[in-house]
């Protein structure tokens, strides 16, 4: 089942694969981000700074467990965020509907 929702402005907002994987996306991120212990620092400080308030940042990358910790990271900075599939081979389907419909960032990756 693929899942396309609409943004208020019309454009897709999220358009992953199956929104049933979101569950296992996220135990799969909190692992990685276990992992990544300069990540998760400066995820910390960006919580308090807000350095990229107001800013957008939109990526074309292998979305994985570790480009969701990188994505989650600028967003808690203050970044709009929105992300999208660079490689369907290395696309891994449950990190997009974490991504998407666990924290609302818009995802285009099938």
């Amino acid at each position: 089942m693929k899942l396309k929702t609409q943004s208020k402005k019309g454009a897709p907002k999220y358009d992953i694969k199956s929104p049933d994987l979101a569950n296992q996306g996220q135990l799969r991120i909190e692992w990685a981000e276990n992992n990544m212990p300069v990540l998760r620092s400066i995820r910390e400080r960006f919580k308090k700074e807000r350095p990229l308030e107001g800013k957008t940042i939109g990526a074309c990358l292998h979305v994985t467990t570790e480009t969701a910790n990188l994505m989650l990271t600028l967003k808690a900075g203050g970044a709009n965020v929105a992300l999208c599939a660079s490689n369907p081979l290395s696309t891994q389907d449950d990190v997009t509907a974490a991504l998407a419909l666990k924290h609302d960032i818009p995802v285009s990756a099938i």
